[in-house]
């Protein structure tokens, strides 16, 4: 019991004073502090290792188990919750102080597919070129499709056109239409693939029949410039979340980047030398180089040196501003899009990243990019993938338009 505690003391005022270096204000810090005192006291009564306990399973199940003094029963979830992030926290930054611990949270060996799927998965890949996104998308198809085989008793080599309709059905009765279309060709590519494989005697593939979706039914969403320039203006790059965010929302302006372009961004695809920034294609694995823009440049070295956290393990370049400094996720950027456009006064239906890409691209048809060149910085593997962004290039149309006859 006195081990742990005088473990507990010697890191108390380290980690105190990292936490609050840290943007954890003096009040998350004393409740942060309690619980951690109250992790050692508890490892102490049962002669637990401490060290070996800083894991996100341990905590949890502190968090679970614990009996306060003045509760006889356990505390509430919202207060477990508390637990587990202070523990978190404290381990965080033992680390950080050069302390030897377990992995937070190890990294779980992804599930091993069925020999049927893992074969199909190798063919999609060495046949076709597709990317793992897409490769993804395909098993979670198949495996739906398999789980309603087994409902009706059948098996891939039974397979009958009335299966397919009840997939398409199901599929339908939660999902939109463009999702449906999307599943009946992933279905279709394995239905194709089993035939091909002999495991199957006809091509069903011809026989799934999916919902119609016209070529750009709609067109894609773009706010008008005047709206983007306001968007930018109202972050307070005073405030280091600010910093951040208004360098994120600038490379998306500029360079017509998704939030899995923003997220998956490192340290060292910016090479400040060549000046020459390397982006990575999630969806397509394609890497691809542009310059390192003035503005650019500007806004990240803002960021860089004076808000981004600097005891952050992680390559990432957009963290978040707390211990233990996560990398971001789209819906956290999405929350920040939506957060300034409400303070500028901006109003649309849907806002998030892809609104940001889709203005870009519709201002560069505007300024008389050439289709080419902007689908080779968009990411684009086909023409088509580009040419939607003409429909709403406003400036373009009313110059290529015919007069009215009289």
């Amino acid at each position: 019991m006195q081990n742990c505690s005088q473990d507990f003391e010697r890191y108390e005022k380290q980690v105190a004073q990292l936490w609050l270096s840290g943007g954890i204000s003096a009040g998350t810090v004393h409740l942060y502090l309690s619980w951690v005192r109250r992790f050692y006291s508890f490892c102490a009564q049962h002669h637990l290792d401490v060290t070996e306990r800083l894991t996100l399973s341990e905590a949890r199940q502190f968090g679970r188990s614990y009996s306060g003094p003045r509760k006889r029963g356990r505390v509430r979830a919202s207060s477990a919750l508390i637990a587990k992030n202070a523990l978190h926290a404290w381990a965080f930054s033992l680390r950080t102080l050069g302390s030897v611990l377990p992995e937070w949270e190890p990294k779980v060996p992804p599930l091993r597919l069925p020999p049927l799927l893992e074969e199909y998965c190798d063919f999609r890949r060495r046949h076709r070129g597709i990317s793992e996104a897409t490769v993804k998308r395909d098993v979670d198809v198949v495996t739906t499709f398999m789980s309603l085989l087994k409902r009706r008793k059948k098996t891939v080599a039974t397979i009958t056109v009335s299966d397919l309709d009840v997939f398409v059905e199901e599929q339908a009765s939660h999902r939109a239409r463009k999702t449906v279309s999307t599943a009946c060709a992933s279905l279709r590519s394995f239905l194709r693939f089993l035939h091909s494989s002999g495991r199957s005697v006809r091509d069903l593939g011809s026989c799934v029949v999916a919902p119609r979706v016209r070529p750009m039914e709609q067109p894609v969403r773009s706010l008008p410039w005047s709206d983007v320039k306001r968007i930018l203006g109202s972050v307070d790059r005073s405030e280091a979340m600010g910093k951040r965010d208004f360098a994120m929302l600038l490379m998306m302006v500029l360079y017509g980047l998704g939030a899995a372009e923003i997220l998956s961004l490192k340290l060292d695809d910016i090479n400040w030398q060549s000046q020459v920034i390397t982006l990575h294609r999630p969806k397509t694995g394609v890497r691809i180089e542009l310059p390192l823009l003035a503005p650019v440049a500007k806004a990240l070295t803002g960021y860089l040196t004076q808000e981004r956290p600097r005891f952050a393990v992680t390559r990432r370049v957009f963290l978040s501003a707390v211990i233990p400094y996560a990398p971001l996720t789209s819906g956290g950027i999405r929350h920040r899009i939506r957060e300034y456009a409400q303070q500028s006064g901006v109003a649309a239906k849907i806002l998030g990243a892809h609104v940001f890409r889709h203005t870009h691209a519709t201002r560069q048809v505007d300024a008389g990019t050439n289709l080419k060149v902007l689908g080779d910085i968009l990411g684009h593997r086909r023409p088509s993938s580009t040419s939607v962004y003409v429909r709403v290039a406003h400036r373009r149309l009313r110059q290529v338009s015919l007069p009215v006859p009289r």
